[in-house]
């Protein structure tokens, strides 16, 4: 009879956020895989060039600090090793954060001269070479930062600059199939033949063995063959190829005291390697015999039949592959929202608080902001009569520039925002379906790419239910087969019961004809229940799902991360001055 299993694909961290079963029917792995994928560290190289010379008789003795902001803190997170008289060094310390997508991480770099021990919170008599502030967003997008150093008061310190490297840790590489058979095993039984099975075991760093896989027993065979099996990279071998990985030969004894035919040692590059060789077999040795019998040569061959790796990419493979969060904010201009001049209006302009859709607009847009390298973002509005006719739009920029709706930056969205509510007449109905469509066909022409390098997260800001819910939904599900995510958030306080349709978390959302969405790509919350929380609560609820959404449709498409530009080598990164 068979035995259980080993252990399989690890299984995703505690409230990581999962697909929809339903929404992904024509693709059923896919959103394990891609849940499988959401949560990343990053590990960060650190190197310096031209730091200040703060030593009389020898240059500066530089070492790093990392203080990442928590709660408007700064807290130091971990410390470099020193590097003496050097004042372009290159640090061996590698900083290990966790990245969340949805969050501004704000991290901060300060070098300093040290004169003493190295250790944390111990720098009050080092000389301070500078400092510099980004994001982790910031820096997985661009995955290489080179800023200048800034010593107090934004004053430049000199031509120093600081350059940080980022690297995914990934949780989960993917997975590999593998099939084995045997020859000519020994045989332990005295009536019959052995009923051979295949352990594998991942052998530690403390030289602790891990059992990654038992196979079934194939009963009173010699020669058996295995059926093929799927196990993690991960599982396998710790994502690293050159770990050693032991594989046992065992003939099952009902009252599970099995004997042992053999053994042999081997790595998943020699797996690899072999298949690429046809050379794909092992001798099944038991140490024992091979002791006391002279001319003993094995207790049986073991054979693989077949590798193939199953890449799972994550998002950070996608984000460092050059992929762009492209970012469009589609805002509510009907006149249910009040008269921008009254200070009871959604839209109105308070001099002192910015309104709720400026506070939903801003926590968003700078998340997505470190993923666009241009900065440039989409701005459009619906359900107002605009000039020069004052004919009703349901899509137009509020740039009034027809030709180019792009914004510079989060501040140019409001700008562009705050420009256009004396101009328009609000008005009506509700409808944000052209809004959809017309972000999707620019997310259609970027499907034509087969390239993973834009994706697109359309957030709609509205103050009631949408009027058009049933060509909405026909949008969206034409939408869910593009890389696009679309957010949407109920501003003000109007009953939104029925917006929960187009969020597929309790259900899977249809087309009026019945079609599913391919994939859960909608988000909505009301603000209210945000209005007491920081803006950062927000971002989180909202975005939170968009790594796994990004995931989802490259990993549907078959679609891998595109190939980083080569870094161009720094020979004298690391030389002295």
């Amino acid at each position: 009879m068979p035995l259980s299993h080993g252990a399989a694909c690890p299984a995703p961290r505690p409230g990581a956020p999962r697909a929809t079963a339903g929404a992904m029917s024509e693709a059923p792995e896919l959103a394990a895989q891609a849940s499988l994928a959401v949560l990343s560290k990053v590990e960060l190289r650190v190197s310096c060039k031209h730091l200040l010379d703060r030593d009389t008789l020898n240059k500066s003795d530089p070492c790093v600090l990392l203080l990442m902001q928590s709660q408007g803190q700064w807290m130091e997170v971990d410390r470099s090793e020193v590097i003496k008289s050097n004042l372009n060094p290159v640090f061996a310390k590698i900083f290990t954060v966790d990245y969340y997508f949805e969050e501004v991480q704000k991290l901060r770099f300060e070098v300093y001269d040290s004169h003493g021990h190295a250790g944390v919170g111990t720098h009050d008599d080092d000389d301070f070479l500078g400092g510099m502030e980004c994001t982790v967003g910031q820096i997985v997008a661009q995955k290489r930062v080179t800023k200048p150093l800034f010593l107090k008061y934004g004053k430049f310190a000199g031509k120093s600059t600081i350059t940080v490297i980022s690297e995914e840790i990934s949780g989960n590489n993917g997975y590999v199939e593998l099939a084995f058979r045997a020859k000519k095993l020994d045989d332990k039984d005295l009536f019959s033949k052995s009923d051979p099975f295949l352990e594998i075991y991942r052998i530690d760093d403390d030289r602790s063995e891990q059992l990654v896989y038992r196979t079934e027993v194939v009963k009173n065979n010699l020669s058996p063959v295995w059926e093929p099996f799927k196990v993690s990279l991960n599982s396998l071998c710790s994502c690293e190829e050159k770990r050693k990985l032991r594989c046992v030969v065992w003939d099952y004894d009902s009252r599970g005291k099995h004997d042992f035919i053999g053994e042999f040692f081997t790595t998943f590059e020699e797996m690899q390697k072999a298949m690429g060789e046809n050379k794909v077999q092992w001798d099944c040795m038991n140490p024992k015999y091979k002791i006391k019998k002279r001319n003993y040569k094995n207790s049986g061959v073991v054979v693989l039949l077949d590798l193939k790796i199953h890449r799972v990419y994550s998002f950070l493979d996608y984000i460092m592959g050059g992929c762009q969060i492209h970012f469009t904010v589609a805002i509510d201009f009907t006149a249910s929202n009040g008269d921008p001049r009254n200070s009871c209006s959604l839209h109105y302009i308070n001099p002192y608080q910015p309104n709720e859709y400026l506070k939903a607009l801003i926590a968003v847009g700078e998340i997505c902001q470190d993923y666009d390298s241009d900065k440039k973002f989409s701005a459009l509005g619906f359900g107002a009569r605009i000039p020069p006719k004052y004919e009703v739009s349901h899509d137009f920029a509020i740039n009034f520039n027809p030709d180019n709706d792009e914004c510079e930056g989060i501040q140019g969205v409001v700008e562009s925002y705050q420009s256009c509510l004396p101009k328009i007449q609000l008005y009506g109905p509700t409808n944000v379906a052209p809004i959809i469509s017309k972000v999707a066909r620019v997310a259609a022409d970027e499907e034509r790419t087969k390239e993973a390098s834009q994706y697109f997260i359309l957030l709609i800001l509205t103050d009631g239910v949408v009027t058009d819910m049933a060509d909405t939904r026909e949008a969206i599900v034409r939408a869910s087969y593009l890389p696009m995510s679309i957010i949407i958030v109920g501003v003000g306080n109007a009953d939104f019961t029925d917006m929960q349709i187009l969020d597929g978390d309790d259900g899977v959302l249809r087309s009026p004809k019945g079609e599913p969405v391919l994939r859960d790509i909608v988000q909505f919350v009301p603000f209210r229940e945000f209005k007491n929380a920081s803006p950062t609560a927000l971002a989180k609820c909202v975005l939170a799902e968009v790594p796994k959404q990004v995931v989802e449709y490259y990993s549907y498409k078959a679609f891998p991360p595109r190939c980083p530009q080569a870094e161009t080598p720094d020979s004298s990164l690391g030389s002295p001055q």
